[in-house]
C-alpha cells in the first residue's frame, strides 16, 4: 500500500502502477481535481493544509477497512498540499481488485471516508473572499 501527503504534483499513473497486479482483473481511479466554481462562486484556487504523519495513518487505516469489505488486492492514495490552481489534481485514490465491482465499491468507500476522517483541511478562495471547506462524503443507494 502506498499513502501520502506532498505538495508536489500528483501522478495517477504512479498510483495505478504501484497498485496493478497480476491477479487484478481491475484498477479503480478516481481524480479530484480543483474546479472553477463552487456554490455559485468563481472559484480563485484552492490551499490544502494536513498533518501528513496522522493522514498518512488515517489514510493506511481506511484501507486496511477496505480490505477487510472487499476482496480487493491493494490501495494507494495521495493528497496534495500547498496552493493548487484550477485543473490541478488535489486526491488521488487507486484500488486493485479481482473484479471491476469491488474495485469500483471500494475506491468510492475510500474516497468518502477519506473525506470524512483524514486530517486534510481546504481553504477556497473565490471573488471576494475565501472559506475553509470541509469534506463530505457522496453517499450511494
Amino acid at each position: 500500500m502506498l499513502f501520502e501527503i506532498t505538495s508536489a504534483a500528483l501522478d495517477p499513473q504512479r498510483l495505478i502502477d504501484h497498485v496493478r497486479k497480476d491477479e487484478s482483473g481491475a484498477v479503480a481511479l478516481f481524480s479530484g481535481v480543483v474546479r472553477n466554481e463552487n456554490l455559485g462562486r468563481r472559484v480563485l484556487y484552492l490551499e490544502y493544509d494536513a498533518y501528513p504523519e496522522m493522514a498518512e495513518r488515517v489514510m493506511r487505516e481506511i484501507a486496511e477497512e477496505a480490505m477487510g469489505r472487499w476482496p480487493i488486492t491493494d490501495v494507494a492514495m495521495q493528497h496534495r498540499t500547498g496552493r493548487l490552481k484550477i485543473g490541478e489534481t488535489s486526491l488521488v485514490v487507486a484500488v486493485s481488485a479481482p473484479h471491476r465491482k469491488e474495485a469500483f465499491e471500494a475506491c468510492h468507500a475510500l474516497v468518502d471516508r477519506f473525506k470524512e476522517v483524514v486530517p486534510v483541511w481546504k481553504k477556497e478562495v473565490w471573488e471576494g473572499g475565501e472559506e475553509w471547506i470541509e469534506g463530505e462524503a457522496v453517499r450511494h443507494e
